[in-house]
């Protein structure tokens, strides 16, 4: 009641105001104010209109661009830095083929420049003066705006190309009326709660009970829930478990010759050059067993028909420990523990590499690998066991084109079909080569595949950023949706 009235006295000030004005001024949450508004709106103490008011801000692509420049702006200035022409060849590597095809339509749509045939083409800049959809790019930095305080059709613009975010908020207005006006304290007495006395002593025959309003705005309850990248990782998990696979793990530190040497992988390969690897100081013991059969086969192709790769295989090469590169290290040496069929497996872990952290790329990330050892196996099963993967992970469309894996063959790539982007590339397989198989007494055929996690969960979670997925932003793990 006390807080009733302190409205009601609020409003007789100032005639008018808004919910969230008076819920700062009393010092209450908004949920709790518009409780009480509800009750004097019900005896016509205040009027109570709701106003729906759209607002527009930057998404993440937005703030890239304006931080940035917008595509189209940053190839100007970088003909103009040129001069004010340059190739297309020279466009292309500057900026890549993504952004140089987004930066092409839009310099064309606004008239920026003339584009120039020949044998090789070339772009010449006109003129380029700021135009309305980087004021309002700039204006957005700083704050979300109205969206009727933007030209509709820039809004419709910004919107098409990606970069903002439209957000519908309802705002309560709340004037007082001449009955409250008139209204004292004691005509506030109400039971807000029954309890037993209330009914037995029949006091609610002579009180008023308050109304409520199962449509009265609440506030938001933000429930603890599972990280979405970690939902994601767990729900791979579960297809294959249920799929009858055995869940496996192995060390981080791994020796070269189990995350390349027994994959059939030359000792000069680039992928174990020092720019691609995590070299440790420290080196493994190795089994002499197998380090003869490896070295055999990598020299002069072992017992089997082939040539190897002709060249002398060092041992304190195979020594060396490395940060595991993918966990295909982890499924082989499994394998070469239990060389018996039928063997179902798979493992979800980390990986680390030597990579420029961008958008697409990380020195730490997560792969799935699969592995399916039986008499009999061919590409088809391995083709029905992806697909089933990739349709329980919510992906209809899915593809495999033929691809290249030095410890595979036949090898492919795994595509899925996503609305609005195309085909995705969303990792690789095939079947384990005799010469991977062979020196570690594997008798049958070997499916086997690695796929990227993080590249599979900015698909489900519709990000452009990989790394997105470890920032702690509080407003984008709350909006995300706990089962999507």
């Amino acid at each position: 009641m006390e807080e009733t009235i302190r409205i009601l006295n609020f409003l007789k000030e100032k005639g008018e105001s808004t919910v969230k004005e008076i819920s700062k001024e009393l010092g209450k949450s908004e949920a709790e104010v518009m409780s009480h508004i509800l009750s004097l709106h019900h005896r016509e103490l205040v009027e109570l209109e709701k106003e729906e008011i759209i607002y527009c801000k930057l998404n993440e692509e937005g703030r890239e661009y304006v931080e940035k420049g917008l595509p189209e702006r940053r190839v100007f200035e970088f003909l103009v830095s040129r001069g004010g022409e340059a190739s297309l060849k020279e466009i292309r590597e500057k900026f890549g083929e993504r952004l140089t095809s987004i930066a092409l339509g839009w310099l064309r749509k606004k008239g920026w420049v003339e584009f120039i045939r020949g044998e090789e083409p070339r772009i010449r800049a006109l003129k380029a003066e700021k135009e309305k959809d980087e004021e309002v790019l700039e204006r957005l930095s700083d704050k979300e705006l109205r969206a009727d305080e933007i030209d509709r059709r820039i809004l419709e613009e910004l919107k098409k190309r990606g970069l903002v975010e439209l957000e519908e908020r309802k705002i309560h207005r709340v004037r007082i009326t001449e009955k409250g006006r008139r209204a004292k304290p004691e005509d506030f007495e109400e039971i807000t709660r029954l309890t037993p006395e209330i009914i037995l002593g029949r006091e609610w025959m002579r009180k008023r009970i308050k109304k409520y309003d199962i449509h009265a705005p609440v506030s938001e309850v933000f429930p603890a829930k599972i990280h979405p990248y970690r939902r994601i990782i767990e729900e791979m998990r579960r297809i294959f478990l249920s799929m009858g696979f055995t869940e496996i793990r192995g060390e981080i530190v791994q020796s070269s010759f189990w995350n390349f040497d027994a994959l059939f992988q030359p000792q000069d390969h680039p992928a174990r050059e020092m720019q691609d690897t995590f070299y440790l100081q420290s080196e493994s013991e190795l089994d002499e067993r197998l380090v003869k059969r490896v070295k055999a086969m990598h020299e002069h192709g072992g017992e089997i028909d082939s040539t190897g790769w002709g060249f002398p295989w060092k041992e304190e090469l195979a020594r060396r420990n490395v940060l595991r590169t993918h966990t295909t290290a982890i499924t082989i040496r499994y394998l070469a523990e239990n060389p018996e069929p039928p063997v179902k497996a798979f493992c979800i872990d980390r990986v680390y590499r030597r990579e420029t952290v961008d958008s697409t790329h990380l020195p730490e990330f997560d792969q799935l690998e699969g592995v399916v050892m039986e008499k009999g196996m061919s590409l088809s099963n391995l083709f029905g066991v992806l697909k089933t993967f990739y349709n329980l992970m919510g992906f209809e469309n899915v593809r495999f084109r033929p691809g290249y894996f030095p410890y595979t063959e036949p090898s492919v790539e795994c595509e899925v079909y996503v609305e609005g982007v195309g085909w995705m590339e969303l990792g690789g397989a095939g079947i384990f080569r005799k010469e991977v198989t062979e020196p570690l007494g594997i008798k049958y055929p070997v499916l086997a595949w690695g796929l990227g996690v993080s590249r599979l969960a900015m698909l489900k979670l519709n990000l452009k950023d990989l790394r997105y997925l470890y920032r702690p932003d509080i407003e984008w793990l709350r909006r995300v949706p706990a089962c999507p």
